[in-house]
């Protein structure tokens, strides 16, 4: 017994005289390095940074003054970069950004007036020489694809969707000449393929280019795809897939959507309140709320703009030696005789002037200077794509189309589809 005690003793001891000759590792940990932060080109470290939003009736030099520029200064200021920013149109509810000096003063050294999420315009006046210019936030554009299918109207199924009115007027000019859009039907689909942007990876910038796009209306397929095809204008179109332009002479409606046809042209219509005698009604009436823009169905030169008898507020345009079309019974009229409009240009608004029994535009058509039923017409379609290019246009879709078909963003190895749809 007393041998294993006295082996224990042993045991312990050197243990102990193993574990002092044991020196604790000293690790040396380095200092993090932190990376300077910069906002609008500028170091923000260097500066005391102070954010607000320009109040009701107060003005940039009341601004600097607070911040302790002196009105000379101001002044000076406001001369040197009138060319690129007026002071005087600086406006109530815009935030704006004051860099300071951090010394005891904290004087403004620039000023940034954030235009939109996107742009600002910097006023850089911390050295001698003054200087303002535009600022653009980076911008990371993400591609997206979207479908829905229609059960009552195109703008409650975007809404469905969470996307933005924005969009939904976007993919109504698109298909604007193309579509009706009061005649789609329930079961009736569609996708998108598009761009949203966003700032610093997550802050919703609002929405790029449509860049492709197809209905399913009545069992057909109506495609869309965006398409530079003068490089030097630079000017996008939409085609379908055989490379038809889908913008035609003519817009379908005076409205783009939201409206009702409530009586079609018809050389027989019978009317109660004359007696049920026929009254021949030349025009089509889309009746909509009142204040709903009215557009221009194509470019031409304001011929009448007045107020008369049972029409009421109107508009009339010649676009060309064959077609004049005419806009009734308007609360307000948005153009001048002799003016030049352009397609989709807004030249009034829905009302209930003249003759008229609910808000509505009453729209008239003219072709050789006789009134015609515009639905009834084979319109003149828009200059169509030069055959030379026809080519390179179908192997610029074949991606777009598959993305569609298939309902995808990505694809390793698309398919040249030019050869067979140029056989069909």
């Amino acid at each position: 017994m007393k041998k294993v005690f006295s082996l224990l003793i042993f045991l312990i001891a050197f243990s102990s005289c193993k574990n002092e000759d044991k020196k604790p590792v000293l690790t040396t940990k380095e200092p993090a390095i932190v990376e300077p932060v910069y906002k609008y080109g500028f170091k923000i470290d260097d500066y005391k940074v102070i954010q607000d939003t320009i109040k009701s009736g107060e003005s940039f030099g009341e601004i600097m003054d607070r911040h302790h520029v002196d009105y000379p200064k101001i002044n000076k200021i406001a001369g040197e970069i009138k060319e690129v920013f007026d002071v005087r149109r600086v406006r109530a509810g815009k935030p704006y950004m004051i860099l300071a000096s951090k010394d005891s003063i904290e004087e403004a050294k620039v000023f940034i007036y954030k235009n939109d999420r996107i742009r600002a315009t910097v006023v850089d006046f911390k050295d001698s020489i003054i200087e303002a210019y535009s600022y653009l936030q980076p911008i990371k554009t993400v591609e997206k694809i979207v479908e829905g299918k229609i059960y009552s109207n195109l703008s409650n199924t975007m809404d469905s969707l969470h996307l933005s009115p924005n969009l939904t007027w976007a993919v109504a000019d698109i298909y604007a000449w193309t579509l009706d859009f009061y005649k789609l039907q329930k079961g009736d689909s569609f996708k998108l393929v598009f761009e949203e942007k966003y700032i610093n990876d997550s802050l919703f910038a609002g929405y790029g280019n449509i860049k492709s796009a197809v209905f399913n209306h009545k069992g057909e397929n109506l495609y869309a795809f965006r398409f530079i095809a003068d490089s030097i204008k630079g000017i996008p179109e939409y085609y379908d897939e055989a490379g038809n332009m889908l913008r035609s002479q003519f817009l379908k409606s005076p409205i783009k959507f939201q409206y009702r046809i409530s009586s079609r042209y018809n050389l027989k219509r019978r009317i109660a309140y004359y007696g049920n005698r026929v009254k021949p009604h030349r025009g089509t009436d889309f009746a909509a709320n009142i204040g709903t823009e009215i557009l221009a169905t194509a470019s031409g030169t304001v011929t009448e703009s007045a107020r008369r008898g049972g029409n009421g507020n109107y508009v009339k345009i010649k676009h060309n030696s064959t077609y004049s079309t005419q806009y009734l019974h308007m609360r307000k009229r948005n153009v001048k005789k002799g003016q030049y409009v352009k397609q989709g240009q807004v030249i009034g608004w829905v009302g209930m002037t003249g003759n008229t029994g609910g808000p509505h535009v009453c729209y008239r058509f003219w072709k050789h200077g006789k009134q015609v039923d515009p639905f009834k017409q084979k319109l003149p379609a828009a200059e169509p794509l030069k055959k030379s290019l026809k080519p390179k246009f179908l192997d610029f879709i074949a991606p777009l189309k598959y993305q569609l078909d298939h309902n995808q963003l990505k694809i390793k190895e698309p398919p040249v589809i030019s050869e067979v749809i140029a056989q069909n």
